[in-house]
Formats: structure tokens, C-alpha cells, sequence
């Protein structure tokens, strides 16, 4: 398989990529860098937050949702980099010393969002998570918040079954990609382990194919696991990056995997870097937020 980096910036720990299939931009982040960054064919925009951001989601009106440490902020995309120009929609999780980490539109166009304990120092160090402070919250396009799960350590992997009646759901402390049914009121059915803990690294984010195959990113795994319908391994791919976070399918037909990746002790060359490649399966399309 061939890679390629998309682009000369390196993340000191890139996550979130988003495709959007209506202007054919990759969206992401450097959280540790709290940086939200935009590609639209050889452009990269960057814009500087002020503070850490863990997702970055375009929206029906026009402009986009940054999930910083003190809430979930719309974000001017005529502003400049420097400047951003930010309005609060919402607080989703009030909790003190937690922040965002995962977030994904449904396809109604609701945002979830999983919260943690702050992982990251002001300089970008890493601090260690000690409790299980998060939450996952469904935000709709008003801003009206709908607390889901509590007691969290490490969201990460926020998919849907084709028919929506189920989530996929990680926890990367316990190592596993849980699922639970949604009942038709919005709540949540208890979690079952859908797939349990792999000597390929922890479970980072992920994607879902044409299929309903989920592609999960492998923390110093440095690769990729494909998993059927079922929970079981269908695909090993190999990637230059210790530490890859997330994937998103786009391009044009929507075979093109994005793979956002982390800075690592390891030093690899390509480590940070958002790479591509071609696959044989197109992806799911992302949905912009609602609101």
C-alpha cells in the first residue's frame, strides 16, 4: 500500500479528520497544538485556538463547530487564523477539569461528544489520567445537551450501524469498542463489548465502509484493524506512523482513507502527519452538524 502525506504539517497530536463531501475539504486538529486546520486541494488554513480542541465540524449554516476545553464554540470561517472569531453554542459537559476528546455527527446531524480528565499540560505535556471524570453528550442543532454516559476515562470511536439504531463506542482505558442499542427516545441501552482488547495497540478512532466494516486507528499499534459486522478481525493494514488516532473516508468517490497520526518517542519521520491512500471500499459519508 502507498502513503503519502498530504501535507508538510506535522501535529503534535492530530486527530478528528472529517471529509466534506460538499466542498471536498479535509477538516482536523492538533489538539496538544490547539489547532484547527482545514485542506482544500493544496491550501491548508490554520486557524490558532485559545485553547486545547479536540474536534473540528463543519455545519448547515455555513460555518463550524470547534470543541474547545471550555465548551463548543461555532467558529467564523472568513476569520482570520490569528483571530478567530468564536461564539459558545454550548457548555455540553460542566465537569471541572475535564475536556473534549472524541466528537461525531450522527446522521441527523447531532453532535456526541466524549469528555475526559485533561490529558494535556498548557506546554503540550502529556499529565496522567487518573479518574474516570468523562461523559458522552449528544448536542442537537439548537444546543440543547442530552447527557448520555458518565464515569469515562478515554472516549474514542463514535459510529453508527447503517440502520441508526446502534452505536459503536471505545474506551480506550479498558482497551475495547463497545456497542450499545439506542432506544427510540435517545437513550442508551448498557454496553456490550463488541471488541475486546488486541496486541495491535489500543483503540484510538475510527471509520466505517460501504460494508459496515469499522477501520480502527491503533495507538502505537502503528496500524490500522478492519473489523467485520461481527467484531472480529477481517484486515491488518500496516501504517509509517507509531501512533495513528483516527481515519476518515473522501475524495470524490469517497475511497480515500485519511489517517490522522501523533508525535511519538519513537521519532518516526511521518509521525504527526495526516497520510492518505487509495482503498478499494468506498467510506461513509460525514454529515455536517445540524444546526
Amino acid at each position: 500500500m502507498k502513503w503519502t502525506a498530504v501535507t508538510e504539517h506535522r501535529a503534535k497530536l492530530g486527530e478528528g479528520p472529517f471529509w466534506d463531501e460538499p466542498t471536498q475539504a479535509l477538516y482536523w486538529v492538533d489538539i496538544a497544538g490547539k489547532q484547527a486546520l482545514r485542506l482544500i486541494g493544496a491550501n491548508v488554513q490554520i486557524w490558532q485556538m485559545p485553547e486545547h480542541v479536540s474536534a473540528f465540524i463543519p455545519t448547515q449554516q455555513g460555518d463550524a463547530l470547534v470543541t474547545l476545553s471550555s465548551g463548543v464554540y461555532r467558529l467564523d470561517l472568513d476569520s482570520p487564523g490569528l483571530e478567530p472569531r468564536l461564539t459558545l453554542l454550548c457548555m455540553a459537559d460542566p465537569q471541572p477539569g475535564n475536556r473534549p476528546n472524541e466528537a461525531r455527527c450522527d446522521a441527523l446531524g447531532q453532535l456526541w461528544l466524549g469528555t475526559m480528565q485533561n490529558n494535556i499540560g498548557e506546554a503540550g505535556e502529556d499529565l496522567p489520567v487518573e479518574r474516570r471524570s468523562g461523559g458522552l453528550f449528544r448536542v442537537g442543532g439548537d444546543g440543547r445537551v442530552m447527557p448520555l454516559l458518565r464515569g469515562l476515562g478515554i472516549p474514542n470511536t463514535l459510529l453508527w450501524s447503517p440502520d441508526g439504531t446502534t452505536v459503536y463506542f471505545g474506551e480506550s482505558l479498558d482497551g475495547t469498542l463497545y456497542r450499545h442499542f439506542i432506544y427510540p427516545e435517545g437513550n442508551l441501552a448498557p454496553a456490550e463489548v463488541w471488541f475486546g482488547p488486541h496486541p495491535r495497540g489500543g483503540p484510538d478512532g475510527s471509520a466505517m465502509d460501504a460494508r459496515g466494516y469499522i477501520w480502527n486507528a491503533r495507538w502505537d499499534g502503528s496500524c490500522l484493524l478492519r473489523l467485520n459486522p461481527e467484531g472480529q478481525v477481517d484486515r491488518v493494514i500496516e501504517l509509517p506512523v507509531s501512533r495513528p488516532t483516527s481515519c476518515v473516508f473522501g475524495g470524490e468517490d469517497l475511497k480515500t482513507l485519511y489517517i490522522t497520526s501523533a508525535a511519538s518517542p519513537l521519532g518516526h519521520p511521518l509521525d504527526g502527519a495526516v497520510l492518505s491512500m487509495r482503498v478499494d471500499i468506498p467510506g461513509v459519508a460525514c454529515t455536517r452538524f445540524a444546526g
